[in-house]
């Protein structure tokens, strides 16, 4: 075990940990206890915030034992602690306070398992698609509670449904990726979004008719206002001290780089550089909902830790801001509030898109994220709702077009020059 793999384990352990203490003392341990068991029997497609369904406590143990089951898959395969999986814990700690459960992760996972199996392919080749697989968990708790089935029968099918997607997943997400080639770094949201479709499709030919959900917290609770900052002051401070002084040079380094998959920042320039790019994200996302004024809560909070998560792979201060404004002038071109719950989400997640500002410029990133703002109003439909990485679907096709379009216009330009001799 490498000096790299060590330090960033002791500091995912920390967070959990941090985690686990603050739903204990928010809520006291039987509440917060509770409420996490009574979150694995509740539906969780989009938005079910658990803060707003269960509490603070109870959302917070969901969130950490989510990872906790992601970071022990991911010593057990012994794939060390980098870029890619640093980002998928983060994410599914994140995720964990709005839609993942333990119960509807799980059958996903063994899923993506058995396709390795079949291919014969170890795990470890396809934990990244397991772990940021588990999108669909709402799929597994439709099935398991939205039905009306009997318990025994509705649970089977869970299983069976969360097994089946997830034995998809990996030849799903090649493809996914081909289509927008790397420049939209939830590519894992394309690919559930995309067997959302086939999936929802199929419920509703069953006779099961989707209901609207939205469940957001918007108290003014202090903590979960605290929990973004004071989690980034520490990364900043964890970068500082395994990178020293040459940590703010390589952070410094990243906002040259793209971002486009796979840009593993540890690995380009340095684990220091990377979590403090992680850090100074998470800070400046939190002043931006602090500013406007919108809610620190479950959806938000897990934006932010998916955010701060891919800082170390593929988003940065340079690609992101052009993303965000797109997304500012669309929400106030068609008269939303910046403040609404659709418009916040993709504010945060929009920097899926961060490589096409980092490839093609800040214009191309403004249009991407003006657009993006357009299609996550009503992609989450379309999969009923069961596709947590509703904007990494979004971006996905938001990418694919933009990328299709310059393309295009690259190689007409070439054939061009070529007959008129320019």
């Amino acid at each position: 075990m490498d000096t790299q793999h060590r330090f960033l384990l002791g500091l995912l352990l920390l967070t959990i940990s941090l985690l686990i203490i603050t739903g204990l003392a928010t809520d006291g341990p039987r509440t917060a206890a509770a409420g996490f068991l009574e979150l694995q029997l509740h539906p969780a497609r989009l938005i079910n915030d658990f803060i707003e369904i269960r509490g603070l406590g109870a959302a917070l143990l969901n969130g950490a034992a989510v990872g906790i089951i992601g970071l022990v898959l991911v010593l057990a395969t012994g794939v060390s602690l980098s870029g890619p999986t640093y980002a998928a814990v983060f994410t599914l700690i994140g995720f964990g306070l709005f839609g993942k459960t333990p119960f509807n992760i799980l059958p996903i996972l063994f899923g993506v398992f058995l396709a390795g199996r079949y291919a014969g392919k170890t795990f470890s080749q396809y934990i990244i698609i397991a772990l940021f697989g588990t999108a669909l968990g709402p799929l597994v708790s439709t099935l398991a509670f939205e039905l009306g089935l009997p318990y025994a029968a509705s649970v089977v099918l869970a299983v069976a449904g969360g097994t089946f997607v997830g034995f998809l997943l990996p030849a799903a997400a090649v493809a996914m990726l081909h289509l927008h080639q790397g420049y939209n770094l939830y590519n894992m949201g394309l690919t559930c979004g995309f067997l959302g479709l086939f999936a929802a499709s199929a419920i509703k030919a069953g006779g099961h008719t989707y209901s609207a959900a939205l469940a957001w917290y918007s108290g003014g609770s202090l903590v979960p206002v605290l929990i973004t900052p004071v989690l980034s002051l520490i990364l900043i401070i964890a970068g500082l001290i395994i990178g020293k002084k040459k940590a703010l040079g390589d952070f410094i380094a990243i906002q040259k780089h793209s971002g486009r998959l796979p840009s593993d920042f540890m690995e380009m320039e340095s684990v220091g550089g990377a979590l403090i790019n992680s850090g100074v994200i998470g800070i400046l996302g939190t002043a931006y909902v602090y500013t406007i004024g919108a809610d620190f809560n479950g959806p938000v909070i897990g934006g932010f830790f998916t955010v701060m998560g891919f800082a170390a792979f593929g988003t940065h201060l340079r690609n992101s801001w052009p993303i965000l404004a797109g997304v500012v002038a669309s929400t106030l071109l068609f008269g939303m509030p910046l403040t609404a719950p659709g418009p916040v989400l993709a504010a945060i997640f929009s920097t899926t898109l961060g490589p096409l500002a980092g490839q093609f410029g800040p214009i191309v990133g403004f249009i991407a994220g003006f657009i993006h703002l357009i299609m996550v109003s009503f992609t989450g439909s379309w999969h009923g709702a069961m596709n947590l990485y509703n904007n990494g679907f979004a971006g996905g096709l938001t990418a694919a077009l933009i990328v299709a379009v310059i393309q295009w216009y690259e190689t007409t330009k070439t054939d061009v020059q070529k007959f008129t001799g320019d």
